[in-house]
């Protein structure tokens, strides 16, 4: 209860600065239609409207709350207006470019490790990709593989990986790269192979880092399938639920997607922790 009491006091705190920005930012509107109509608004009555209007510029948290109890549990989970169906085939994607981004992040970061030219020749390369802002990738890379016949799943599975591999090749390139002079001494002592060294020593000292990364990955993974759905004009998806509340002006349907997405989002990240924990503790590492 003691471990609760902090982030209770934040989430309160937050809460609190959303209610006040929220009647802030819808004043103007209610004291726009009193003025037209010759009108003044008491301070209660200013309140209430600020925060119940359908179209605000920022939605109250209730208001949130409400639309999202209502496009998940009011909803069947097959219907188009289902968050749970638009999270489903965000997630979809999610899922699929995080293998694909985690495989070929831990393939690189071996290969770096392993190879002095690997490094100076694919690690630039690879950071150098990151410097390209992914709004401006992500159409790209649809056109050209809409171009190719491929479309669905792939391309966002494309953008996603193109967001995760990154830290995982850091992460596991530092993990690999963790056990010290000493350590390897001794395997050479033992007159240990390049592959025993790696499977016995560098693989099992990376475990933490790489499932540090692994978090880092999965969230980058999600924002990465929410992008790729974007350019598309996607009619599935938490991206295609941000478009189209952005074409009607639903603030509060863009909010709910947008608490959906962070809530998947902690949802993936605690799923690797789970994992992260097992497998730890398996090896020793963790109680």
């Amino acid at each position: 209860m003691r471990a609760a009491g902090p982030v209770l006091t934040v989430v309160a705190a937050i809460l609190a600065l959303w209610y006040a920005a929220a009647i802030w930012m819808n004043s103007a509107w209610t004291l726009q239609q009193a003025a037209r109509a010759g009108e003044t608004v008491s301070a209660a009555a200013l309140v209430a409207d600020t925060l119940s209007q359908a179209r605000p510029r920022l939605p109250a948290p209730h208001q949130v709350a409400a639309d999202l109890w209502a496009s998940t549990v009011g909803q069947k989970i097959t219907s188009k207006r289902s968050l749970v169906y638009h999270g489903w085939v965000t997630l979809s994607a999610t899922l699929a470019g995080f293998a694909i981004g985690s495989g070929l992040g831990i393939l690189l970061a071996v290969g770096i490790v392993h190879s002095r030219a690997m490094e100076m020749s694919v690690m630039p390369w690879a950071i150098a990709s990151q410097t390209i802002p992914i709004l401006a990738i992500a159409p790209m890379i649809i056109v050209v593989l809409h171009s190719l016949g491929v479309s669905g799943l792939l391309p966002k599975a494309i953008i996603s990986a193109y967001l995760s591999f990154f830290p995982v090749v850091v992460g596991m390139v530092t993990g690999l790269r963790s056990p010290d002079a000493m350590q390897l001494d001794l395997m050479r002592t033992w007159n240990a192979s390049r592959g025993q060294v790696f499977w016995q020593l560098r693989l099992p000292a990376s475990a933490p880092f790489l499932f540090a990364s692994l978090k880092i990955a999965v969230a980058a993974s999600l924002v990465g399938a929410i992008v790729g759905e974007l350019p598309t004009g996607a009619v599935a998806g938490l991206g295609a639920r941000l478009l189209a509340g952005s074409y009607y002006g639903q603030t509060v349907q863009i909010w709910s997607a947008l608490l959906m997405a962070a809530l998947l989002a902690a949802l993936l990240v605690g799923a690797v922790g789970l994992v992260q924990r097992a497998t730890l503790r398996r090896m020793g590492m963790a109680r």
